[in-house]
């Protein structure tokens, strides 16, 4: 069946016809992006086995069909195929005149709820590494101090006490490389926007991993060819996948795993911002890996300055990331399950103004 085109067109959010055999009948176009599918691809098919919610929702689904009642569900994830589950609240209700079809609507919350924790994030992060900088120069001094004095006394020690001599240097050395990290942190100039390859940024930081930090990691490339041009910092967006790529390869502890470096055009994808308004971030970018995970302890606070996972960890690596794509207007979230890591990125498309042309023949 079809529905009246301009209304289906029109309409807002993610939303489904369902047949009375619970396959998919139609979408629409907000649909297809959301589920990063097309509407023909899915006619036919179950609806639950093309839509993940976290709640088992086929019977009240199937007692809203025989009492022709609507049924509201909120605050479920809801996610399709290999994408990465959205917050959402659920609509369903019958469709008028056609017995036994059901209309589903999608509502996605989590964008809210991401922007407001972006905002806490950045705050936090403003806060902590504020604070440690004021004190960085002042640490580091006594440090340099304290680390030629245990290479003076090195000199003319045995082998016994040349371990604890060396052991004042190796740490007074790892406390200024975190100093140094902060500093890096707090002095991130604004970003430079102009229009970026996306798929250059990521080519860029695969090759620069298989050559150091990811040697022992596979890294498959899985993107779209028809991505149109990020509004964003080359430098500054490569230095966040690097980083997003360097966890992944640190996860497995040494050993062989495979991270997948997935990009994606979701048109309907939007960021509502606290005053109201709302910015469109339709260029995905997912770094997927197969490690083991992150640590149910951390996993809602991965983007706060300070928290790690690992063991000497920093803890600054993944707040920097969300600094960055903070200053760029976009949006960052992960979500866990042993085997199975997705950080997935979302920014603005360049404005078409901004796009460069094809240089002259001089």
């Amino acid at each position: 069946m079809k529905s009246d085109s301009n209304i289906w067109a029109s309409l807002p959010v993610p939303t489904l016809i369902i047949g009375p055999d619970d396959t998919i009948m139609d979408i629409n176009s907000a649909a297809e992006g959301f589920l990063n599918v097309s509407a023909r691809s899915v006619q036919g098919v179950p609806v639950w086995d093309q839509i993940a919610v976290n709640d088992p929702l086929e019977t009240a689904f199937e007692r809203a069909r025989e009492t022709g009642t609507p049924l509201f569900v909120n605050d479920v994830d809801v996610g399709s195929g290999e994408r990465a589950p959205m917050q959402s609240d659920l609509q369903v209700a019958p469709l008028a005149g056609n017995k036994g079809h059901m209309i589903l609507m999608i509502s996605p919350r989590e964008l809210a709820g991401r922007m407001t924790q972006n905002h806490s994030v950045k705050s936090a992060a403003r806060s902590a590494i504020g604070m440690a900088e004021m004190l960085a120069h002042e640490i580091k001094n006594p440090l340099a101090g304290i680390t030629g004095a245990a290479q003076l006394l090195s000199m003319n020690l045995g082998a016994e006490d040349l371990e604890l001599t060396d052991l004042i240097v190796e740490e007074s050395r790892r406390i200024v490389k975190l100093l140094g990290q902060v500093e890096q942190f707090g002095n991130l100039s604004s970003p430079g926007f102009q229009p970026v390859n996306i798929h250059d940024v990521l080519d860029r930081a695969r090759r620069s991993a298989l050559l150091g930090f990811g040697a022992h990691m596979k890294i498959i490339e899985d993107y779209d060819p028809s991505l149109p041009m990020a509004w964003g910092d080359p430098d500054q967006l490569l230095q966040v996948v690097l980083n997003l790529i360097r966890n992944a390869s640190e996860a497995t502890g040494g050993k062989p795993g495979t991270i997948r470096l997935h990009s994606y055009f979701e048109h309907s994808f939007r960021l509502r911002r606290s005053d109201g308004s709302g910015q469109s971030l339709p260029l995905q970018i997912e770094i997927i890996d197969d490690g083991p995970g992150l640590p149910d302890a951390i996993k809602g606070d991965v983007f706060e300055p300070f928290v790690s996972g690992r063991e000497n960890g920093t803890g600054l690596g993944l707040a920097l990331v969300s600094k960055i794509i903070s200053d760029h207007g976009g949006w960052i979230s992960v979500t866990s399950v042993p085997g199975r890591t997705v950080f997935r990125i979302s920014l603005a498309r360049a404005p078409h103004d901004a796009v460069q042309q094809p240089r002259k023949e001089e």
